[in-house]
């Protein structure tokens, strides 16, 4: 299995707390005076380095209720602005306008909007003193509110569901990528995860925000709600031993490598009281148990690289690492990777792949408690639910586990999968209030050749494949899949023992490259991105049915992204 990532950039240094709000509030101004004044405008320096930072702005509307608006300010010094979000941003020379997108535009009376931005200077980087909004001058806050937004108060334990009555941060980066799309806004507002893939990711890397910097942006994004972060963490030692596009950087002995540059700088970050106030969830490590059940010992599907990864325990101790570092984290949420229902749903899987996951979540100092919940379908396209046929029937007497699409599994779809899988976690010992999210980016299969009903019955594969909505060659395939669509939309709660549906996988990025592309990146070339390839025993020796023309894993793939558009399901 492969899995592509979110390039990260902006190295970013917190300045002392206090030193970067813009404060011009008289102390004997009372509360009808300030009450009276049209708007007030929270300018924050989140953070500065020699020579850049990151601004936070949030206005609030006291005056009559706006279906548009713009603020604007000016610079005393040489400031200008390079990236914003949640605000179509522009400047000339020192004056700098921001208006609303089209999502943001209704400001009620009393309502507040919050925006941010990165910026570069030199010298001195002097705070703005006069703000307005649609041309009327606005009051300064004091930002006594602090750097989150506004709202709500930090939990003294975690929620049952971090996705609840929370918004889910949009990554400004891909949401521009797929806006810049024909008929990518559409859904270019909707989050998805950011990969922390390797080490460099967590400070930035190829001219792309860092942690801090999607933190910072997230803090804009909050205003006085909720806000879910979503972080893939995924750079274990010899990282996917069954696959070659999305090899690792870290070696399959460096394990204190993995801990000390990888997971202690990431923890480091995620404990800043300066990010306290968002719900921060960790996609731990995809793909990597699932290895040690499937791809080790008399296997056909068997590799090397996984029986060494099972031999020096790597990945079971990488992963406890991982989760005994941010489960202690008051607002981090740990949901461990359960592959998929066509990767762990037989019998001779199931079980032993919920053993292995209790393993590895008491090791290295990590319980139980460390452990939110799991995710399954990461990155991968088996459907959510597939309303055709069930595990349960049969034609003319033979049973659909029967067919050569299901092969014996006891799952048909993702949803059905999860449900029991959370059973059988919590039967080994996990919680019993772990939730499940399931990555709904790519297993829509939409389009016009949606089978409407079941197939027919002349015998159990063709009832099994005229009706089956995941039109995959093979369900061992998982590089960037032809006909492949997006499904459903994020949603909290969406049904029993589910936290949440999710985009994990940022649509429109590359599973794997086509062929062999020369790369600094950590990225080998597996055959399985070859459309040409005639397979192996994880695929049964299957087309890959992959797309042509790919590049590397994690760069943007604009015809996957237009195809997934097309394919929708629900429809756009």
């Amino acid at each position: 299995m492969s899995r592509a990532r979110t390039a990260l950039l902006g190295a970013l240094a917190l300045i002392a707390a206090g030193t970067g709000a813009a404060s011009a509030v008289p102390a004997d101004v009372g509360t009808n005076a300030v009450a009276s004044i049209p708007c007030t405008v929270d300018y924050k320096v989140q953070n500065q380095w020699d020579t850049g930072f990151t601004a936070a702005v949030t206005v609030t509307n006291n005056s009559a209720a706006k279906s548009s608006w713009a603020v604007k300010w000016s610079y005393a010094g040489n400031q200008k602005v390079t990236s914003g979000w949640n605000a179509k941003i522009t400047q000339s020379g020192t004056a700098v306008t921001a208006a609303n997108e089209t999502y943001n535009g209704t400001l009620a009376t009393g309502s507040s909007v919050s925006f941010g931005f990165n910026g570069s200077y030199s010298g001195t980087n002097a705070l703005p003193t006069a703000f307005t909004l649609d041309g009327v001058t606005c009051n300064v806050d004091d930002g006594s509110g602090g750097g989150g937004g506004g709202g709500g108060t930090d939990p003294s334990g975690k929620v049952d569901n971090p996705y609840a009555g929370a918004k889910v941060y949009v990554n400004p980066e891909w949401s521009a990528k797929a806006a810049a799309e024909t008929g990518g806004s559409r859904i270019s507002n909707q989050p998805t995860g950011v990969w922390l893939d390797r080490i460099a990711a967590i400070n930035g890397a190829s001219g792309s925000m860092g942690l801090r910097a999607h933190l910072d942006a997230a803090l804009a994004q909050k205003g006085t709600g909720e806000e879910v972060v979503q972080l893939v963490v995924y750079d274990l030692p010899g990282r996917d031993c069954a696959a070659l596009a999305s090899n690792g950087e870290i070696g399959a002995t460096e394990i204190d490598k993995y801990k000390t540059q990888f997971i202690d700088p990431i923890a480091a970050i995620l404990s800043d009281t300066k990010y306290a106030s968002l719900r921060i969830v960790t996609t731990i490590e995809i793909d990597s148990l699932p290895n040690l059940v499937t791809n080790t010992g008399s296997r056909a599907t068997a590799t090397p690289a996984c029986d060494t990864m099972l031999a020096n325990g790597n990945y079971v101790k990488g992963v406890g690492y991982a989760l005994a570092k941010l489960g202690v984290i008051p607002n981090v949420y740990n949901y461990l990777d359960a592959g998929h229902h066509g990767w762990l749903g037989w019998d001779d899987n199931f079980a032993p792949a919920a053993n292995i996951f209790k393993q590895a979540a008491t090791a290295e100092g990590a319980t139980v408690n460390d452990v939110q919940g799991f995710i399954t379908n990461t990155a991968n396209y088996s459907a959510l639910k597939e309303n055709n046929f069930t595990i349960n029937d049969t034609v003319n007497g033979t049973s659909v586990r029967q067919s050569k699409w299901v092969d014996w599994n006891r799952y048909v779809d993702e949803l059905s999968f999860a449900q029991a899988f959370r059973t059988q976690l919590v039967s080994v010992g996990f919680n019993s209030g772990i939730g499940m999210l399931i990555d709904t980016s790519r297993n829509g299969w939409g389009g016009t050749a949606r089978p409407a009903g079941p197939g027919a019955t002349t015998s159990v594969d063709t009832y099994v494949d005229g009706g089956r909505y995941d039109r995959r060659i093979h369900i061992g395939n998982w590089c960037n899949q032809s006909g492949a669509g997006l499904g459903e939309r994020p949603k909290a709660a969406p049904a029993a023992g589910i936290d949440a549906y999710v985009w994990m996988k940022p649509p429109g990025e590359s599973d794997g490259s086509s062929t062999a592309i020369a790369n600094d990146e950590g990225k080998g070339f597996d055959r399985m991105c070859d459309p040409t390839y005639t397979g192996n025993a994880r695929n049964g020796n299957s087309l890959s049915g992959a797309l042509a023309n790919a590049p590397l894993s994690g760069h943007w793939f604009s015809a996957q992204f237009q195809e997934l558009m097309k394919n929708a399901y629900p429809a756009l």
